[in-house]
């Protein structure tokens, strides 16, 4: 079985400080990904800083295939040493997803794993080793389709104490429970993780009283996306272009006017302009039979990097996705990109469009492929695969 992942996280900072106590690093290897969540000790710039350093330090040596061992030892003889407390702190918990569907799961004195199968919250056993005088406790096993895995700092568990709830705070197996209500709904982990802080945030009356991530990962099918924007250089290559693009696996998508033309000339299928749509800002979209998907392009790219950049931020709540589920060709494409694709082709043509070549438009070409690179940038950064091609 070959496996794809959807991650997403969303983090809370303490009521009244500017920078996050916790960290997380999403890491691709050629054969697994890797989702680190680090929490550091108290709130502020020293925490931060003792999250990024531990998540840092676990990424990288995880990426190169150190054990664990390696890792907890290295971070031990990195870490500054509290001066009030003496110890050099940082919670942590590691997931690494193989693409075989082997699974391993390492945790530090973060809470446990939330781990939903088959609608079911499964607790499976672990082992518990020693080292550097921590005690890690690790899971291997098999995942399968629909696996869904939400990692947490403290703050999520102690969401509610002394406000909404007792003093005890939103308890793991309320947390759990509402996990499962949540994934009873086919959602992606970027609405999971949103519902997730959302329901801390509210616990804790919009003032966190720690700092407080949710980090989710859900076992998904291989889905390719493969967009192609802007006519080739040379008149000859429109044939072998949309012949390549056409028989890829996948969703289609052609944003631009003019490699819509080419791509209804190759296809002989007639464009259909729909113009119903009113969202200011947003050109409308056009519908070719065979295309999942057609657009203008420049200004609907720029929408779409603007959408996209909100989510790498976590700038992602309930209003995000009101936005995300519109009717227009930004919102549609974005939304493609972020919760139905785990590889993304992009075929890009490098000649000026002949539309703008008498216009005061000329910097078309140049903004049309700083947009690609834009885009191409932020959608690896999303943890998914890209692949460009130029004609």
């Amino acid at each position: 079985m070959s496996v794809s992942i959807d991650v997403a996280y969303k983090s809370l900072n303490k009521h009244d400080e500017e920078l996050c106590g916790d960290k997380v690093e999403i890491v691709k290897t050629d054969d697994s990904d890797i989702l680190i969540l680090a929490d550091g000790m108290g709130s502020g710039v020293k925490a931060n800083i003792l999250a990024t350093l531990t998540s840092k330090i676990l990424a990288t040596m995880m990426h190169e295939g150190a054990t664990i061992e390696s890792c907890v030892e290295t971070i031990a003889k990195t870490l500054p040493i509290c001066q009030v407390r003496k110890v050099a702190y940082a919670t942590f918990s590691i997931l690494q997803i193989f693409h075989d569907g082997t699974a391993y799961l390492a945790e530090f004195d973060n809470p446990d794993c939330v781990f939903v199968r088959d609608k079911k919250v499964v607790k499976y056993p672990y082992e518990t080793r020693e080292i550097e005088g921590k005690q890690i406790h690790e899971y291997r096993f098999n995942v399968k389709q629909n696996d869904c895995f939400v990692l947490m700092s403290d703050g999520v568990i102690y969401a509610g104490a002394g406000e909404i709830l007792n003093l005890q705070g939103w308890t793991w197996e309320s947390m759990a429970d509402y996990t499962l209500q949540c994934t009873k709904k086919t959602l992606s982990a970027a609405r999971l993780a949103s519902m997730l802080s959302q329901a801390c945030d509210d616990l804790y009356v919009q003032k966190p009283g720690d700092d407080t991530t949710v980090a989710v990962a859900r076992v998904i099918e291989r889905k390719v996306v493969n967009i192609f924007t802007g006519p080739p250089k040379a008149k000859e290559d429109d044939a072998a272009l949309m012949g390549e693009f056409m028989r890829m696996e996948g969703k289609k998508v052609v944003s631009g006017g003019t490699s819509s033309q080419i791509a209804a000339r190759y296809l002989h299928k007639e464009i259909i302009t729909k113009v119903s749509e009113t969202t200011p800002g947003v050109p409308p979209m056009a519908f070719i039979e065979g295309l999942d998907l057609v657009t203008e392009g420049v200004l609907t790219l720029g929408k779409v990097l603007k959408l996209l950049k909100r989510y790498q931020d976590a700038d992602f709540d309930a209003d995000f996705f009101d936005e995300l589920d519109a009717d227009n060709g930004a919102a549609k494409l974005a939304k493609l990109l972020i919760e139905e694709c785990t590889e993304l082709n992009l075929f890009v043509g490098t000649a000026m469009n002949e539309a703008h070549v008498e216009s005061e438009l000329t910097f078309d070409l140049s903004m049309r492929m700083n947009l690609v690179e834009q885009l191409r940038a932020v959608v690896e950064k999303m943890g998914k695969s890209v692949k460009a091609r130029y004609y």
